[in-house]
């Protein structure tokens, strides 16, 4: 194994560079802690909400035909009709109904025949978020999707 030596005049010069480095470092340290701490979190603004999704059209009639209600509709009529009539959700309004400031999409559930269309319900589906609300086109008023649901039943188990 071979060694180095190092010749006493490097020594000397590393020692010194190694003594600059050190003094360096600790006054950097020294300043580092004479800077202010940084404010809490608490005073920072408020992170931005995560963007919400706007549905589309499209997305909102598919959300429709997915209810249970509306399916057991579609295959009502397909049943009663012999496939010659089907149910389907259709847009009453391109422009979006606004309700305490959030905006909706205008749609129904029709019976499709050969000669003529009939609406079932009309309903009202947000552009974002999940709420569904129902319109009650005789007194123009609007309910939620689980009070409909509700009334729904009430009125099947009077009838049958």
């Amino acid at each position: 194994m071979t060694s180095r030596t190092v010749p006493p005049s490097l020594r000397s010069h590393c020692s010194s560079v190694l003594l600059a480095l050190l003094v360096a470092c600790g006054a950097a340290g020294c300043k580092r802690a004479e800077q202010p701490t940084p404010a809490p979190a608490a005073d920072k603004a408020p992170a931005p909400a995560p963007a919400v999704q706007q549905r589309t059209r499209e997305q909102a009639m598919d959300q429709l035909l997915a209810l249970p209600e509306i399916k057991a509709w579609s295959e009502q009529i397909e049943t009663k009709s012999h496939g010659a009539a089907h149910g389907a959700v259709v847009e009453d309004d391109p422009t979006p109904r606004v309700i305490d400031g959030k905006p909706y999409y205008q749609l129904s559930f029709v019976e499709n025949r050969k000669r003529d269309v009939h609406r079932r319900a009309s309903f009202l589906v947000a552009k974002q978020g999940d709420e569904i609300l129902v319109e009650d086109l005789d007194d123009d008023s609007v309910q939620s999707l689980s009070e409909w649901r509700r009334n729904i039943r009430n009125v099947e188990l009077k009838t049958n």
